[in-house]
């Protein structure tokens, strides 16, 4: 039985391998251009790299897609990752330890270079095409899945086919963007924000390992499917290996460390099978979870694209028109929240007739029956704009627009944009202004939300509960972890020397805190108050500014328009710079 079944796989891989045109010259070919592939010799190989990286990082920080893409054609990444499954699947240590190499060295070289980018650039704004490389889920692993496949076919198959199929299969897996987002979290991480940079770079690292094993694991597959390594093959490489001056020296460097010529294979099928599955299983897990999350907010979406729906419709139906069939009211916005079992319809409408406390219970009472909710569950709060019957019918006519179906990556930006919404309005003690708020989700599907805000001293215990309680309250989130960052609104400075405008070591290093922050928060703008001595000239006050605001400039590239001095007359004692956020 296992006689035959072994016959049957070995007819069915010579049937593959003669739809593909690959007979054994071409398995010859294959295997030594993909040698090739993995040497470290070649300078355009790493021109490319650099390069590629360069276009990636400018592309992801100027949210430009047709950039990445070209990108993505010029990176050469796919050819050593090829040769890594080559090496799997033949079993070859040689060729392994070479891929490895060129692979570790080309993902370093790549990194590297775009954190010295990051590092140059005067912004570093999170970008979309950004955010989207930072949550990795299953379905890029099924995408590299079957790039890789395709790619390997496309390698070996000798037909016009090939010189179309490889770009796209570039475009599909993407190999070099998420590196860049590697960098840019790295060096976001050293400039701005170490924690928001990690995640940034953890999530990058996710994505290209996902790609990298995975395309590695359908290559030794496809190539496995090939017999590409059969008895003919090997002898043939073996022969050119002896004139191949990088062969040989590896071959001679394996000799030295005393490995005997039998155990210069990466062990047996089984253990090579482990060897990527293992690293397969252990992604699958960040990933499953990932996925997990974005379809718990695209079933939320359309759970609430149901409810708007539902309500928009039963407004027609009953609502929208007078008796006599003319436009009584137009729903412009229609806002849901549910909390407690309890759900909350806020419509704003235009109307030329205001509605009574009956009709609005009887719209509630119609939206819970459409959705099979207790009548006492549902809530409406109607917001009316007195309108001139005339202008109604235009805006009915605007509001008839078909609305584009539900996609995962519309789903997830309203979903985003939906949580920024519930901080519209977010009010902090007086002594305290709103800086900057960032929004994260956990592994668990749990929201983090970060506030920073500026002012000269910590809120107290009790205002920190009030703002927690509020926050998740408007995110409907009873379990929203809120963290509160404070950033010092006011710095007292060194004091300049008499008559003069020149800044000291120690003012540079005060100016530096400052400038850091600045850099860091957009928001943020700087008002001086400047003392002069007696006796010294009233000019030297517009020099210190000036002096100020050069030195912001050129080493933190801050613009001038965001430091402001007061006037000598209204100028305290003492030298101060306070921060301020803008309105």
């Amino acid at each position: 039985m296992n006689w035959r079944f072994l016959q049957s796989l070995v007819r069915l891989q010579n049937e593959f391998a003669t739809n593909l045109c690959v007979d054994t010259d071409r398995k010859v070919e294959i295997y030594i251009s993909l040698s090739e592939a993995a040497t470290l010799r070649e300078l355009s190989y790493w021109l490319q790299i650099l390069f590629a990286a360069g276009v990636a990082t400018l592309g992801l920080v100027l949210n430009s897609p047709a950039v990445i893409i070209g990108a993505m054609l010029i990176s050469p990444l796919m050819g050593p990752i090829l040769s890594a499954g080559l090496a799997l699947a033949a079993g070859d240590l040689i060729l392994g330890f070479r891929a490895a190499a060129k692979l570790a060295i080309s993902c370093l070289v790549a990194v590297s270079f775009a954190v010295l980018l990051v590092g140059l650039l005067p912004f570093k704004e999170m970008t979309s095409e950004i955010a989207a490389r930072t949550e990795p889920n299953t379905l890029d692993l099924a995408v590299a899945l079957f790039s890789g496949a395709i790619g390997s076919i496309a390698t070996c198959k000798k037909v016009e086919g090939v010189v179309t199929s490889i770009p796209g299969v570039a475009i599909a897996v993407a190999l070099m963007p998420p590196l860049c987002v590697v960098g840019y979290g790295i060096g976001l991480a050293l400039s701005l924000n170490p924690a928001e940079g990690l995640r940034v770079a953890a999530g990058g690292g996710l994505l290209f390992l996902t790609n990298l094993v995975a395309i590695s694991f359908t290559a030794m597959l496809v190539f496995l499917a090939l017999r590409i390594a059969a008895a003919p093959v090997r002898e043939k490489i073996r022969e050119w290996r002896r004139s191949d001056a990088e062969s040989e020296w590896e071959m001679q460097v394996l000799s030295r460390l005393h490995i005997p010529a039998n155990l210069r294979q990466i062990g047996g099928i089984h253990g090579r099978f482990l060897v990527i599955l293992i690293p397969l299983l252990l992604i699958l897990f960040p990933l499953s979870r990932s996925f997990s999350q974005l379809k718990q907010q695209y079933q939320q979406q359309r759970q609430e694209n149901t409810i708007r729906r539902i309500t928009n419709d039963s407004w027609q139906q009953l609502f929208a028109k007078l008796p006599n069939g003319e436009q009584r009211s137009v729903l412009d916005q229609s806002m849901i929240s549910e909390l407690n079992g309890k759900l909350t319809l806020a419509l704003r409408v235009f109307t030329s007739a205001p509605y009574t406390l009956a009709e609005k219970n009887e719209l509630a009472h119609l939206v819970a029956a459409r959705l099979n909710r207790p009548l006492d569950s549902v809530e409406v709060q109607l917001l009316e704009i007195p309108t001139a019957a005339g202008l109604l019918t235009a805006k009915a006519r605007e509001e008839s627009a078909i609305e584009a179906p539900l996609t995962i990556a519309r789903s997830r930006a309203n979903f985003w944009q939906s949580l920024k919404r519930t901080f519209q309005g977010l009010r902090l003690p007086p002594s305290a202004q709103l800086c900057d708020y960032r929004l994260t989700m956990s592994g668990s599907g749990s929201v983090q939300v970060s506030i920073v805000y500026v002012a000269e001293r910590d809120i107290d215990a009790d205002g920190q509960a009030l703002i927690t309680a509020d926050i998740q309250t408007r995110l409907n989130d009873a379990q929203a972890n809120v963290q509160l960052e404070r950033i010092p609104g006011m710095f007292r400075l060194e004091p300049f020397r008499r008559n003069q405008a020149t800044l000291t070591t120690a003012m540079n290093v005060q100016f530096d805190e400052i400038g850091q922050l600045l850099q860091q928060y957009p928001q943020l703008r700087v008002e001086i108050s400047l003392a002069t001595e007696p006796k010294e000239q009233e000019s030297l006050v517009t020099e210190r500014v000036q002096a100020i605001k050069d030195y912001m400039d050129r080493k933190w590239h801050i613009s001038s328009d965001r430091i402001s001095a007061l006037p000598p007359e209204t100028a305290t004692s003492a030298t101060l710079i306070r921060l301020l956020a803008a309105p």
